[in-house]
């Protein structure tokens, strides 16, 4: 499989400071990757990419094909963190593709998402 190396950028925002992002299709196994590498969270990821701590979440827009599904354990974790729906996702279930063209990121982590 070859791999695009049309440049995907996107902003993401993490404590109040702005980071303007570029990489392309796939170089990231997920967004909670390409974040912690990037930008280098303290206590982001903790569960690896499973789903199930919540630190790596995110309030996500702009993406240019909606996402609806949710992945492994998202929703269950979301759910017991007070989140139904919306646009706050696990940033470790999604995938670095074309999608994230031009989007929005902000980094909440594990803290209250109400």
């Amino acid at each position: 499989m070859a791999i695009n190396r049309t440049p995907i950028h996107f902003t993401a925002y993490y404590e109040g400071e702005k980071h303007e992002l570029q990489t392309y299709t796939y170089e990231y196994r997920s967004l909670m990757m390409l974040l912690f590498d990037k930008i280098y969270i303290d206590d982001f990821g903790e569960c690896k990419g499973m789903g199930r701590c919540g630190t790596c979440a995110i309030k996500i827009s702009g993406l240019s094909k909606a996402v609806h599904s949710l992945g492994r354990n998202e929703e269950q974790t979301l759910s017991k963190m007070g989140v139904h729906g919306g646009d706050i996702r696990l940033s470790c279930q999604i995938l670095v593709d074309e999608n994230l063209e031009n989007s929005t990121v902000e980094i909440i982590g594990g803290e209250s998402v109400e």
